[in-house]
């Protein structure tokens, strides 16, 4: 018997037929995306279980860099690595306000993390600062956390943390200087009640922004705390 979801997504899919973004043809399976193009992403590989950062095949995991100095989170899973065609659907997202990105990209890590990760209590995705939430006009991480949350049935917490102070793009700052670009950003809004938390954010390059984010969940006394990203650069 189905849902009220159910009708309405069968509906939805009537009116609206899904369509892939990448090449215009019919999307399949519910999805904004056609077979071919689905079959093209690049997914990850082998990769450190600490840090998430791509590795050899066969190499040893945890990688060299997280046995010298483990990051302040218990692992880091990313469901695509960030080259094409992922970053033009992140970027559609982040840079062309298209939300069906949204979806599609939540429904296809949805299918990732319900096969390769262990669900935790809540979702927090990492916020943004209000002025640069008014400057875009959404949180790209949050949008994507919506349609993860409730593809996995995970409560998601995005009242919890606020970015206490703007910072410039980490994309235009070498690694030593997005560490510091980023120390101190967040604060707690209010006590987190769990004891498995993921972060997450859409792409995870030198890992300072998650990291960062959770030194300040570690506050609350959260005793693990996971990642998860869409794509790892």
């Amino acid at each position: 018997m189905k849902t009220v979801n159910g009708w309405l997504n069968i509906i939805q899919d009537w009116i609206y037929p899904p369509t892939c973004l990448l090449c215009g043809d019919s999307g399949e399976r519910g999805l904004d995306l056609c077979g071919a193009c689905e079959r093209y992403l690049p997914r990850t590989g082998t990769a450190c279980l600490r840090c998430g950062e791509a590795l050899p095949d066969g190499a040893p995991s945890p990688c060299g860099r997280c046995l010298r100095q483990p990051p302040p989170f218990d692992n880091c899973l990313a469901a695509f690595r960030y080259e094409e065609p992922i970053r033009h659907l992140i970027h559609g997202l982040k840079f062309g306000h298209r939300h069906a990105c949204a979806r599609t990209l939540g429904e296809l890590t949805a299918c990732y993390f319900r096969e390769h990760a262990e669900p935790p209590d809540v979702i927090i995705p990492v916020p943004l600062h209000p002025s640069r939430y008014r400057e875009r006009g959404f949180n790209q991480s949050l949008e994507i956390a919506r349609h993860l949350s409730r593809n996995l049935r995970i409560p998601l917490e995005f009242h919890a943390c606020a970015r206490r102070r703007t910072s410039r793009p980490q994309a235009e700052l070498s690694a030593k200087e997005r560490t510091k670009n980023i120390r101190g950003a967040f604060r707690l809004e209010r006590e987190i009640n769990a004891r498995h938390v993921v972060v997450l954010d859409d792409v995870v390059t030198t890992g300072a922004t998650v990291s960062e984010l959770a030194r300040t969940l570690r506050q609350t006394g959260v005793a693990r705390i996971d990642v998860w990203a869409v794509a790892r650069a």
